[in-house]
């Protein structure tokens, strides 16, 4: 006999999980599926590796399978996974065969084992005064860093901004990407949209930047508060 379909919908049908909520009735979000302690590779910078990845990055975006690419190349199903899993190293003739079967140059098989990581250090108070475009007068931009080209596709450019008794408001600014605010010292009431909000030291807000947002009332100066703004590589910023 069919189980009661009015809990379960269909019968037999698993009931729908609902979201956890904490004793103050809030929703508890689920944990970020990232791990930060992950490591890609021990062996990252062995060319074997590095090759293997490469050709399996190379045959993925042409849609093809490990046994298309054999039959291409006229190299073994084997020779093929030890060479995408970095076990073995292929011969000159091997890659050029995987470059003419993928339509890439020898070289691009290089391309991870060539690549170098940036990093920037910046000593306290030795980051670069800048002038954002459309600042107002009194508001001090020092960049704590910055990395053009890099593997992730997002520039990001961390300042610490300053304001004092000089300082104008400005609720204005907008432009591309994602911004992430951390009040450090003073106080202010920052608008994003039509929303205001109001900022002590330790306050943080992250918001979408395309909104129209600035410090919309200097409570207290004077001010001092890091900015964190990320927009993808190939926009203007």
């Amino acid at each position: 006999m069919a189980k009661d379909s009015s809990k379960t919908g269909f019968a037999g049908a698993k009931p729908k999980p609902q979201p956890k909520v904490s004793a103050d009735g809030k929703t508890i979000r689920a944990p970020l599926t990232q791990n930060p302690h992950a490591i890609r590779d021990t062996r990252e910078k062995v060319l074997e590796v590095a090759i293997g990845r490469e050709v399996r990055a190379f045959r993925k975006k042409l849609g093809i399978t490990v046994a298309d690419l054999a039959v291409a190349t006229d190299i073994s199903l084997g020779m093929l996974s030890k060479i995408e899993n970095g076990i073995t190293s292929p011969s000159l003739t091997t890659l050029q065969a995987l470059s003419r079967a993928l339509g890439v140059p020898v070289t691009a098989f290089f391309r991870r084992f060539e690549e170098e990581r940036s990093a920037v250090f910046v000593k306290a108070g030795e980051g670069l005064d800048v002038e954002r475009r459309g600042t107002r007068a009194g508001h001090q931009y020092n960049l704590l860093g910055h990395i053009g080209s890099n593997t992730s596709g997002v520039v990001v450019e961390p300042y610490l901004i300053t304001l004092t008794e000089d300082s104008d408001v400005f609720p204005t600014f907008q432009h591309e990407g994602m911004e992430f605010l951390y009040m450090l010292e003073g106080e202010v009431v920052y608008r994003h949209g039509s929303n205001l909000y109001p900022m002590k030291p330790g306050d943080s807000l992250f918001f979408d930047a395309d909104a129209p947002h600035g410090p919309e009332q200097l409570t207290k100066l004077p001010m001092r508060y890091l900015s964190i703004i990320c927009y993808p590589q190939n926009s203007a910023g």
